[in-house]
């Protein structure tokens, strides 16, 4: 039972000590005990970490296993090229996460004798590092006592102690960490700490949670009080912006000519296809370049060689491309050139099949295995 209430919005004022015991229990009988970087080192856990920033355990796995085969050491990421790492990383999404754990292994060369350091600060320093994933990092790797808040925490948090309010408000956060840090448990912080990931992963999700077995039910105030469903608060709906672009699958001998992006912004870092903000911008380009193509198919066609050796431009069937903050629709446009362009710094021929080894965003990918299926 609670122990009360105050007049906050806040709601609790006490919570019984048995919440982090009940969490550990139902973790090693029920939670995910099975996961390939669990029982390692501290850097297959600052690795995992990393990944699991706002993606599912189910997608980074593969990531995870492909990774840690080629870079098995923070000496031997450190040595790699960021084109490297980022091919390793094509597919996973949010970039910048590779971009700073690269960036991140050659400081922890530089200043900590290739060893992750051990203290949170010093954690909290490395970039790409934020509070909650350095709390994860000590509480799983060196198991110290910290608190952790991740997206799935604050919700299994905010129905348990019955915060109402958008958990990216700051009020709201200060009050969930403030929880969070009362709840933590003197001892087993390691595996309470997963058991918190594993309760919002599997059983409190944000849709159709499993109250019924839950270990934590009969002290939830959310499901005592029936906002099982209302809790975290919704953010409130915004229309997603849409934007529109032009990708270029400029081809000559067999090659495509990819470009590097500029390590900022979306896509940093990564070969992309030349991108243009509307289909009109490829005949500046292709001017620009000497290059005649024949005018612009309007209609959806499909990938195939033209019959002829003239350079001719056609546009293939639009899909959409969906980012965290916008939609972006892409036309694809097929340019077969009987001479390359003189060559550009950043730009590069290669045959589709390489290309596909390669630091690519997703739509470049599904692109190019269309080329490389035919």
């Amino acid at each position: 039972m609670r122990a009360g209430y105050n007049s906050s919005p806040f709601e609790i004022v006490f919570l019984m000590p048995t919440f982090s015991s009940s969490l550990i229990s139902w973790q090693r009988e029920h939670g995910r005990n099975d996961l390939p970087w669990q029982g390692t080192d501290p850097y297959r856990v600052w690795l995992s970490e990393v990944m699991l920033q706002q993606t599912q355990v189910a997608t980074v796995i593969p990531y995870y296993l492909r990774f840690v085969a080629s870079f098995p050491d923070v000496v031997t990421l450190a040595n790699a090229s960021e084109d490297e790492v980022l091919a390793h990383w094509s597919g996973l999404g949010y970039y910048a996460r590779g971009r700073n754990l690269h960036r991140a292994a050659m400081m922890i060369m530089e200043l900590h004798g290739g060893q992750l350091p051990q203290q949170y600060e010093q954690i909290l320093g490395l970039p790409g590092i934020g509070r909650s994933t350095a709390a994860a990092i000590c509480a799983q790797a060196f198991h110290e006592r910290r608190a952790i808040l991740d997206g799935n925490v604050k919700r299994v948090l905010a129905r348990y102690c019955g915060i109402s309010g958008q958990t990216s408000k700051r009020a709201v956060e200060k009050e969930l960490w403030r929880q969070a840090e009362l709840l933590l448990p003197d001892n087993d912080v390691a595996t309470y700490t997963q058991a918190l990931m594993d309760m919002g992963a599997m059983l409190c999700t944000r849709s159709r949670p499993k109250c019924s077995v839950c270990p934590v039910q009969d002290d939830c105030i959310a499901m005592q009080t029936g906002r099982v469903n209302m809790l975290p608060t919704p953010k409130q709906k915004k229309a997603v912006p849409e934007r529109t672009a032009a990708f270029l699958l400029a081809i000559s001998d067999g090659k495509i000519l990819l470009e590097k992006r500029k390590s900022s912004g979306v896509w940093g870092g990564l070969w992309c296809l030349p991108q243009f903000d509307e289909e009109d911008d490829v005949q500046n380009w292709c001017a620009l370049h000497g290059i005649e193509p024949d005018k612009l198919i309007r209609h959806p066609g499909e990938i195939g060689e033209p019959a002829d050796s003239k350079a001719q431009c056609e546009a293939l069937i639009p899909f959409a491309h969906v980012f965290t903050h916008f939609k972006l629709h892409i036309t694809p446009l097929l340019l077969y050139l009987a001479h390359k362009p003189q060559h550009q710094e950043e730009h590069v021929w290669l045959e589709v099949d390489q290309a596909l080894q390669t630091a690519i965003p997703a739509p470049v990918r599904q692109l190019l295995s269309r080329l490389a299926n035919l």
